[in-house]
């Protein structure tokens, strides 16, 4: 968290999570996190467009557009549309040569849903989402992925979302690694069982694997608080006891979305400073209000 570097939010390896860090003379740089351990971090400045990231560089904005503090994204209009103008998730690079996977990822009991991600990526777009455990359907082409994606969506009833709220809401309630293992047996077996899938793809067997703790959600507290934006001068503190997708889970229940540190300049504090930003309460049942973050 050095003076001059622009945070781009969280990113997942192998190796767990950490925090990016962007100058433009000097490229990234990750400063991995480590639970257990105190985090104080104060936004300074304004909160600007992070630019666009492609074939491994980043480019910056070309205007400096500043983002307001409960944004998802760090990114302005232009920069976000030229961000999907070549992506796979926006179905605007078909012609992409790589295999990809199909998987199911759960996030708690009755949340599931299918997706795809390129084999050479891993586990990691599945860390990216939070997901608490997951296995993989199949491989092939990017385009018969997609589409055995759309049959398994709907054949199986399964949404193309889950929200963030409704994710971090059961994480320090779920069932046992047993339990939630057997959910995603069944659905694998009934998603393998269905006709019509692209003779390209390939089934894989069921392997579910378990993320519970490399997300370190082994006795996580209830969530009380989410940080709902950073602010000029606001500083978010404490222990870190867990990290799920995008999110931070300090002790005494209070989670902070990454996305909203994505675009500010970040100076360090005492961890044991008291939080200055704004958060918002999260109730018992776990009745968290979206706001606009998936």
């Amino acid at each position: 968290m050095s003076e001059g570097w622009q945070c781009l939010g969280m990113r997942w390896s192998a190796g767990g999570p950490g925090l990016v860090w962007h100058r433009a003379e000097r490229g990234e740089r990750v400063s991995p996190f480590a639970y257990g351990t105190g985090l104080g971090i104060r936004a300074e400045g304004e909160r600007s467009c992070v630019g666009v990231r492609r074939g491994g560089r980043r480019t910056g904005c070309p205007v400096g557009a500043v983002i307001g503090g409960r944004s998802g994204s760090a990114q302005c209009g232009e920069c976000a549309r030229l961000d999907r103008s070549f992506s796979v998730a926006a179905d605007t690079n078909a012609a992409d040569p790589r295999p990809y996977s199909v998987y199911l990822a759960w996030f708690g009991p009755g949340m599931v849903k299918v997706g795809i991600t390129a084999v050479e990526r891993g586990p990691v777009r599945l860390l990216e989402q939070g997901a608490v455990a997951f296995s993989r359907l199949g491989r092939g082409p990017l385009m018969a992925a997609r589409r055995t994606e759309e049959l398994l969506r709907t054949a199986l009833g399964v949404p193309d979302r889950i929200p963030y709220a409704q994710k971090r809401s059961v994480r320090a309630t779920l069932p046992p690694v047993e339990a939630r293992a057997a959910e995603v047996a069944a659905l694998h077996a009934r998603a393998v069982a269905l006709a019509g899938w692209p003779e390209s793809l390939e089934r894989a067997e069921c392997e579910v694997v378990d993320h519970s703790g490399v997300f370190g959600l082994r006795d996580l507290e209830p969530v009380t608080g989410v940080v709902s934006e950073l602010v000029a001068g606001g500083v978010v503190a404490g222990r870190l006891v867990a990290a799920a997708g995008p999110d931070l889970h300090l002790a005494g229940g209070l989670v902070v979305d990454t996305r909203l540190m994505s675009g500010w300049r970040l100076a360090g504090v005492d961890p044991g400073a008291p939080v200055t930003v704004p958060v918002r309460p999260v109730a018992a049942a776990g009745g968290e209000t979206q706001e606009g973050l998936f």
